[in-house]
């Protein structure tokens, strides 16, 4: 519609790690109106590029960027504004749906998005934040400001895993969303992330102001490293941050690790012509802890496989991901010892 020169109908969906962000942007886009062109702008905490590929529904009507190397909130804010702006020229959608890192605060995407430079471009429509009661009740999470900041700014809250939890967790959790003020324009149960459409148009979103003002604000301390490949980052140009000025070596995977927030990830990229023993590699990774997000693709000894593993729910399927393998790992461990899981995964080689 931009091109049109009407404002592009945008909604944020946002959430905790693991509550099913990516399940949901895909359920979306399967209902998406026949004709029209949907953009979805991604931001991974890790540096390894990892769920457009996991999405795998780039078309001629759905273009997906994804954002790597931390939150919005704080380490790619500075190039938040320029990559979404270069996105909507080129992709000219009829909406778009942006999706910010679990880890991150909405407070710097949402104040961008009703700034100035994008007021005239973009619509912004019903903030959608997804929930999994389990969290309400782990201090983990609940001390975190940026997953109170993401209910509270929100006009939608859906309860996911309803289907995996306890009726009186989602009771719970439930009572408590009510108390937020503004009060949500709705607040749904739902399963396998499944959104309504008729959601992201829901009149009568308001100025939410956070709860934490400043917490998006405080720099995060963020480490990078790399082994085995010189790599380059900058503000991506394509469809990754991450550009490889040599070849990867097959058994010396590069390596990118980053922290912030209590949270630290690390991700690799292996070479294209290693192939790994499917069933030892993801049972592996389905017990590795402690652990919060497992994401990755492999070529394996039966053909190309993904795993998506949230706490202990673990999601297996073939892929259509041909390029190299790679995975990313989130922990909230003060020491988490990455070279030792690299040498496992490398013995994991078929």
């Amino acid at each position: 519609m931009w091109h049109t020169g009407q404002p592009i109908p945008t909604n944020i969906i946002t959430g905790f790690l693991g509550t099913g962000k990516t399940t949901a942007i895909l359920e979306l886009l399967k209902r998406r109106p026949a004709g029209e062109r949907w953009s979805v702008f991604v931001n991974e905490y890790g540096m390894v590029s990892i769920d457009d590929v996991l999405m795998e529904s780039k078309s001629q009507d759905v273009q997906i960027q994804e954002l790597a190397g931390g939150c919005f909130c704080c380490t790619t804010s500075a190039m938040m504004d320029t990559v979404l702006m270069q996105f909507i020229r080129r992709t000219k959608p009829d909406r778009l749906l942006i999706e910010p890192s679990g880890a991150g605060h909405p407070a710097r995407v949402i104040d961008a998005l009703r700034g100035e430079r994008f007021r005239q471009a973009l619509d912004l429509r019903a903030t959608i934040c997804l929930v999994d009661p389990k969290d309400y009740e782990n201090p983990r999470v609940t001390n975190s400001e940026g997953f109170h900041d993401q209910i509270q700014m929100s006009d939608v809250v859906a309860i996911n895993w309803t289907d995996k939890r306890e009726r009186s967790q989602i009771d719970r959790c439930k009572t408590w969303i009510e108390q937020f003020d503004p009060p949500k324009l709705l607040i749904a149960e739902t399963q396998h992330g499944y959104l309504n459409p008729e959601w992201l148009d829901l009149a009568g979103t308001v100025v939410r102001p956070p709860l934490f003002p400043h917490a998006h604000s405080v720099a995060h301390d963020h480490d990078e490293s790399h082994t085995a490949a010189t790599v380059s980052l900058q503000p991506p140009t394509s469809e990754d941050l991450v550009v490889l000025k040599s070849p990867i070596e097959p058994g010396r995977p590069m390596r990118l690790e980053n922290e912030g927030g209590g949270q630290r990830a690390c991700g690799w990229i292996f070479s294209p012509s290693e192939c790994f023993d499917r069933e030892q590699l993801f049972d592996y990774l389905a017990a590795l802890n402690p652990v919060q997000r497992v994401k990755g693709i492999f070529h394996c000894d039966d053909d190309w496989w993904m795993i998506n593993r949230s706490g202990s729910t673990i999601t297996v399927r073939e892929s259509a991901y041909r390029r190299d393998s790679r995975v990313e790992i989130i922990t909230n461990e003060a020491t988490p010892i990455w070279t030792d899981v690299e040498k496992v995964m490398l013995q994991f080689r078929s």
